[in-house]
């Protein structure tokens, strides 16, 4: 009896292996991992490196796939297939390794080698054709793929996640939602109690949002308690932009760094009665002259194209840090 049990033993353990074998010793099912261990191809692409029917490949592919040989993945209507050696079991990666060793030298493993590259190199040159046919209408057909900023917002995630930003004259919190998903956290401090209703409404989901009331030139921030600071369109509604200044050179740590957009120098004098403006934009002497009597470095500027069918003012952008051996 204990002899009969023995060998149904050894029969339980040495089946699934047999089974195994006689998925992968078939010589075309053989070649067909090489490739796909090497590169995802679809079956139109896989039949051009094996060079055989489909109706052969797709036969070969549903055993491979019902053995748990092969990976499938879906990208719009068509299917891409691989083999994930790395995700196989132990006993299926050990005979794969065999086999391939074995027959990835051959005559016609070397001709599928050389047949993949030049369909991989066809994937690449109808891309590059699509390119060179759309370079003059490629940033029309993005904008309207992917929206108009597609090509700027990316740019968010070369802040450092660990960095506390202190988002100045918030407003509705259009800048602070930006950036929350790509910093630490982000302090949204303006005086209007409306503006600060409609920017806890857009960024409630936001948890690593807080928001203050304050003013510009009394921050509700500790000395050195944000690593950035952004100024964006509020500049010109102070009274007393070298006090603001001085007050984001307090917040800001050791060689933190201050961002100001706003308006060049223009003649909408109307602003001052239909916004609420006290400045009639700003010239790079005024803002470097403010920024380095608040213990500023030296000031980045850039003044920024103006954008099509837009009705206000040109803008500028200016970058600086808080001097190192200024204050705390």
């Amino acid at each position: 009896m204990q002899r009969f049990i023995r060998i149904y033993e050894y029969i339980a353990v040495i089946t699934p292996v047999l089974d195994q074998l006689s998925i992968v010793a078939d010589a075309l099912r053989a070649r067909m991992l090489g490739v796909l261990g090497r590169h995802e191809l679809t079956v139109s692409e896989l039949c051009d490196v094996i060079q055989l029917p489909q109706s052969t490949v797709s036969r070969h592919l549903k055993t491979l796939s019902d053995g748990g040989w092969v990976a499938c993945r879906r990208e719009g209507t068509s299917r891409y297939y691989s083999l994930p050696v790395d995700d196989l079991d132990a006993a299926r990666r050990r005979l794969w390794l065999l086999i391939h060793e074995q027959v990835r030298e051959t005559a016609e493993a070397l001709q599928d080698e050389a047949r993949l590259k030049s369909v991989v190199a066809e994937r690449r040159s109808k891309s590059e054709k699509f390119f060179s046919s759309a370079a003059g209408q490629w940033d029309h057909v993005r904008a309207e793929l992917f929206g108009r900023d597609s090509h700027l917002r990316p740019l968010l995630g070369l802040l450092d996640p660990t960095w506390t930003v202190g988002d100045l004259g918030c407003g509705t919190g259009q800048v602070s939602e930006a950036l929350a998903p790509f910093v630490g956290s982000v302090v949204a401090i303006d005086s209007s109690n409306e503006m600060l209703g409609a920017a806890r409404e857009r960024l409630r989901e936001h948890s690593n949002v807080t928001i203050r009331r304050g003013t510009l030139e009394a921050l509700p921030l500790e000395d050195g308690e944000v690593h950035a600071a952004v100024a964006i369109l509020v500049l010109h509604h102070t009274a007393d932009p070298a006090r603001v200044l001085a007050e984001a050179a307090r917040v800001l740590c050791r060689g933190g760094r201050l961002l100001i957009a706003d308006m060049l120098p223009h003649n909408h004098d109307e602003y001052r009665q239909t916004m609420g403006h006290v400045w009639l934009g700003f010239s790079e002497r005024q803002v470097e002259r403010w920024c380095t009597g608040a213990g500023f470095g030296p000031l980045r500027w850039h003044a920024l194209p103006v954008e099509p069918g837009v009705k206000g003012p040109s803008l500028f952008v200016a970058t600086t840090s808080r001097s190192i051996s200024t204050g705390t």
